[in-house]
């Protein structure tokens, strides 16, 4: 099935610059998709580290399981990569299928198999044909070049309908750094990792616990803040690797001073893949910017924004243009969260809608109505009861999202 680019699509992919020590290459394998590109690798050179952060479904995937179990040990060579089949909900076959592919890589890479990494994205419940995988890694390993980051952007997606990449240049203790990331994911978007595949890489050199401390900090206001559907994949997977050729002094801590420059920039391309992520959302017209203020915790703010960006109700009555107000009260009150009536107010397009428990005296629609016909609506709430803020992604929710997953199979 052929989809059109989303409208709320950037104009083009980044230039991005090569990453020392990163490689990348893809393949067509044919695991679902015919005529298109379905496999990923991405290299790197011994003494790479990594950390990530992965779903919290139940019912995870085999590489998902391989993930976690490998992670711990911090160090990286290779992420093999395959579209199409999500190899979840496959039982002992699965487990079979993901040793295999990553025998195979370890012993092309020449080196431990507790050092390649995968993940898989697709349809769920259907085994993985692993030889096709294996078959082309031949091909993977002899094509691995510095600057692909198109093309492994375009391998990995599914009903994606443009490839996501973003970069920084950055600095620790004022030595360059380059951080590159792509990603995908279209729809079953929620936080626990919203439902994604990221891959970030740069050439820092940093132990995987800093690592890990700032891709958790950085996963909680990017990945963990945006919704398209409510629903969390088998599959989520956010690595963070890095190849440690930069020329910066020796880091061992998260919260050394001289990495705040690179703090905030690994932020701000994780916050890029997320808000691409919501662009790309199936059948979506509409990027939606959720800020919650005056909730009882940060962690309360972003729940009560969730709430807003998952209503059906909400999301379809943006799709329609219709500001109808009403709908984000009703999504605060069923946040769970603490809120107090007679103190919310709520801002749409920075315009003054309703305050004190009431709509605000002499409100004139029309202006908010205006705004409800653009491509990137503002929705702004105070709870009025603490201090906490929080900001979430979503998008609108359109007849086009019902057809592309009706016939997503087919």
């Amino acid at each position: 099935m052929a989809l059109k680019r989303s409208p709320l699509a950037p104009r083009r992919f980044p230039s991005m610059p090569a990453v020392t020590g990163v490689t990348l290459a893809t393949a067509a394998c044919g695991i679902k998709y015919k005529g298109r590109t379905d496999l990923c690798m991405i290299a790197f050179e011994p003494g790479s580290t990594v950390a990530g952060v992965l779903t919290r479904s139940k019912t995870a995937s085999a590489p998902i399981e391989w993930c976690r179990a490998q992670l711990p040990r911090g160090r990286l060579r290779a992420i093999v990569v395959n579209s199409g089949n999500a190899n979840a909900f496959t039982g002992k076959a699965g487990t079979a299928s993901v040793d295999r592919i990553v025998a195979a890589t370890a012993k092309r890479l020449g080196c431990r198999r507790g050092e390649v990494l995968v993940a898989s994205t697709g349809v769920i419940g259907e085994s993985l044909p692993d030889g096709l995988v294996v078959g082309e890694l031949a091909k993977l390993t002899s094509g691995l070049k510095p600057d692909a980051w198109k093309a492994a952007a375009e391998a990995i997606m599914t009903t994606d309908t443009f490839p996501k990449g973003a970069s920084r240049l950055s600095e620790i203790d004022g030595k360059p750094v380059t951080l590159c990331g792509i990603s995908k994911g279209s729809g079953m978007i929620a936080p626990d990792m919203a439902t994604m595949l990221a891959f970030v890489t740069t050439d820092a050199k940093l132990p995987a616990p800093v690592l890990q401390a700032l891709l958790k900090r950085g996963a909680d206001q990017s990945f963990n803040s945006i919704t398209v559907d409510g629903d969390t994949s088998t599959s989520d997977t956010l690595l963070l690797a890095a190849s440690g050729k930069a020329k910066h002094p020796r880091i061992t801590s998260a919260g050394d001073r001289r990495l705040e420059r690179f703090r905030a920039d690994l932020e701000s391309l994780l916050r890029d893949l997320a808000q691409q992520v919501v662009r790309d959302g199936e059948g979506a017209g509409k990027f939606v910017t959720i800020t919650v203020s005056g909730a009882a915790s940060r962690v309360a703010a972003r729940r009560i924004g969730l709430a807003i960006g998952n209503s059906p109700l909400v999301k379809t009555a943006i799709a329609g243009e219709d500001a109808n107000w009403g709908r984000i009260v009703m999504a605060v009150g069923k946040s769970g969260e603490r809120a107090d009536r007679d103190r919310l107010a709520i801002r749409i397009g920075g315009v003054a809608v309703a305050a004190a428990g009431e709509v605000v005296p002499g409100y004139d629609e029309a202006p908010v109505a205006a705004h409800m016909k653009g491509a990137d609506i503002e929705i702004e709430v105070d709870i009025g009861v603490g201090r906490g803020k929080a900001t979430v992604w979503t998008c609108d929710l359109t007849h086009g999202y019902i057809s592309i997953n009706a016939d997503y199979r087919s």
